[in-house]
């Protein structure tokens, strides 16, 4: 619970972040789910998102408008890329920088962990998605996040057509693609690391929008909306849909409008975290269950 205490609960003024650090109706992982109350209670998040929140989406509008003329200017992912990385090494909070870093690994073991179980023996070639210092981001790594969503959906989706199969029930699944833990190299703390998550989305979002083609944004924008159907996959390779109530962004079908994308971001970023953590808890709940023997061995 971090510096959330229950000694310091005072029944006439009741701190909303306890109540949630002690909440455990979410299957999370504490270290991340105290980084992000750490990082959603911060003064930065309180007093500076609600200033660069209306300029982010101006900024947005503006950029917009410019590839409406110009759809394929400006365009240049490496220097996005490099000064978010320069951006989060310099400025960003530990906790915002654990909880971005953490989010990629996350995203290609649910993948895999579909891909696994969906289509054993096939997984549609991706970019790595592993990065365990802030540097790795410079390889243009949340271009490619995107990319890699929507290849993933095409390849799983062909192949699935070449088999003549569909995603459906497993009895005995694979996990082995979701590990309990994520390792990352030390995250600068320095004193200027203070911006938290959201605010940080909500200035790099205009930027995103500005430095690559139309097609590349309105593309990452609504892959957001992909979390519905990761777990509608989900719930049918387990038969379990508990976690669906907590994906927020709904189905691609009917797309979002692009100037929310920041705060779409970070509710993408809670729904993965907690679909992990709901594939950990299966994955426990299956090794500690004796495998039921084949017919074979029955007989």
């Amino acid at each position: 619970m971090g510096e959330y205490a229950v000694r310091d609960h005072d029944p006439n003024d009741p701190d909303p972040w306890l109540a949630l650090a002690l909440d455990r109706s979410l299957p999370f992982e504490p270290i991340a789910k105290a980084a992000l109350i750490r990082d959603q209670s911060s003064r930065c998040r309180q007093f500076l998102l609600p200033l660069v929140r209306p300029f982010a989406r101006l900024t947005i509008i503006v950029a917009q408008l410019i590839h409406t003329v110009s759809p394929r200017w400006p365009h240049a992912p490496r220097f996005l890329h490099r000064s978010i990385a320069l951006g989060m090494k310099h400025l960003l909070s530990r906790d915002a920088n654990l909880l971005i870093l953490r989010h990629f690994h996350l995203g290609a073991q649910i993948l895999r962990f579909i891909s696994d179980n969906a289509t054993p023996g096939f997984h549609p070639p991706l970019k790595p998605m592993t990065p365990r210092r802030i540097d790795d981001v410079r390889e243009d790594l949340f271009l490619n996040h995107d990319l890699n969503i929507y290849n993933y959906l095409i390849g799983l989706n062909c192949e699935l057509e070449r088999r003549g199969a569909s995603v459906a029930r497993v009895d005995r699944i694979d996990f082995s693609a979701i590990t309990d833990e994520i390792v990352l190299d030390p995250l600068p703390n320095g004193r200027l690391n203070v911006v938290d998550l959201q605010t940080a989305i909500e200035l790099y979002t205009p930027a995103y929008a500005m430095l690559l083609t139309d097609r590349d944004f309105w593309r990452a924008a609504n892959s957001l909306q992909l979390d519905e159907t990761i777990g509608l996959y989900v719930a049918r390779l387990t038969g379990e849909e508990k976690h669906l109530a907590m994906i927020n962004n709904r189905h691609p079908l009917v797309p979002f409008s692009t100037l929310g994308a920041g705060f779409r971001l970070v509710l993408h970023g809670l729904s993965t975290e907690v679909l992990h953590g709901f594939l950990r808890e299966l994955k426990a709940r299956q090794r500690d269950q004796p495998a039921m023997p084949s017919a074979t061995t029955a007989a």
